[in-house]
């Protein structure tokens, strides 16, 4: 494994992060899980990723069971908060009051005493920036949270969150949790010369496209059983990708990764780490082999030629449009 820093702050993450969304709690049963969770961590991984709403907080609960009598100070443990926890109003969006609630079920939920990251899960709309801040910069204070980041925020949220901690004297954003592959490269234009500029690492979800870039989607065909584009919590972001023309260009891609004697697997996760603004790439599992399989991307280095190859051969297929992230236009 290789370590990097979480952008410019003095944290070391690992270059593969651990996720348990829609698979803690949902779509594996607990002993899978923790096997995933023991895998990944004899395979040197020490980043864990979660959030409050995976498999209605129950991810959480999972994730902290499965990592229960590891010694604390060798993890990063990262949460997040934002989407509807409950049924109350209160139970959702960046408010003040659902920050402090939620940070705290987490703490409970993941049985340890703060998080080595807080994370905005979207951009709420409903509630002002500075009230949002001011409630992260006091869960550092309190100690609950070591460091604080968003995900999927545009560059333009993130600059205006960070002009707001400068002049308030707040804890400033270490991060971004945006959705980076092969095919999804939205970041790119916008919200990565921001935070190359202003010291926020990536920390990227889905670098292998849920599962479309492994290539065992095939044009023409339906998904194979028990997937995860066959699965109705995942769905929503794979459908998009399960297009004849994308998966015909993926499995163009098979001799590039032979070539240099990688999985697609492998070849999808080490080439988002060749981003250097990219601290770590979340991978999940439902089985300790995939953990094994993922991790060997660490440190893989692909010349420019490779790089162009892969251009060459997604083509037109590539999603790059900054305005594909968005948050929701009100809470949900």
């Amino acid at each position: 494994m290789e370590y990097r820093h979480l952008g410019r702050s003095g944290l070391m993450v690992s270059e593969i992060s651990y996720g348990n969304w829609i698979t803690h709690g949902s779509q594996v049963e607990e002993d899978a899980a923790v096997e995933c969770v023991r895998a990944a961590l004899d395979e040197g991984v020490t980043t864990f990723d979660t959030a409050d709403v995976y498999a209605g907080t129950r991810a959480e609960e999972v994730l902290g069971r499965a990592l229960k009598g590891v010694r604390r100070e060798s993890l990063e443990i990262f949460t997040k908060v934002y989407w509807p926890t409950g049924e109350g109003k209160n139970d959702r969006g960046l408010s003040r009051k659902h920050i402090v609630e939620s940070v705290n079920g987490s703490l409970r939920r993941l049985q340890t005493d703060y998080v080595d990251l807080y994370q905005a899960h979207r951009f709420d709309v409903e509630t002002p920036l500075e009230e949002t801040l001011r409630a992260f910069d006091d869960l550092v204070r309190q100690g609950k949270v070591l460091y604080v980041g968003v995900s999927e925020w545009t560059a333009d949220q993130i600059a205006r969150a960070l002009k707001i901690a400068d002049e308030m004297g707040f804890d400033r954003l270490v991060s971004n949790q945006p959705q980076y592959s092969m095919l999804w490269r939205v970041i790119e234009a916008e919200v990565v010369p921001l935070c190359e500029k202003e010291g926020l690492g990536q920390i990227v979800f889905s670098p292998i496209a849920q599962g479309v870039l492994t290539g065992k989607y095939l044009p023409g065909q339906p998904p194979p059983a028990g997937s995860r584009a066959t699965d109705p919590s995942g769905s929503g972001f794979i459908s998009r990708l399960m297009d004849d023309e994308v998966l015909r260009r993926v499995q163009d891609l098979k001799p590039i990764a032979a070539d240099l004697g990688l999985t697609m697997a492998q070849l999808a996760v080490a080439w988002v780490l060749q981003n250097p603004n990219v601290s770590s790439a979340i991978v999940g599992a439902t089985r300790p082999e995939q953990v094994r399989d993922n991790v060997k991307a660490a440190g893989v280095k692909l010349d420019a030629e490779v790089l162009e190859k892969i251009d060459d051969v997604l083509g037109t297929v590539v999603e790059r449009d900054p305005a594909k992230t968005v948050s929701p236009s009100a809470r949900p």
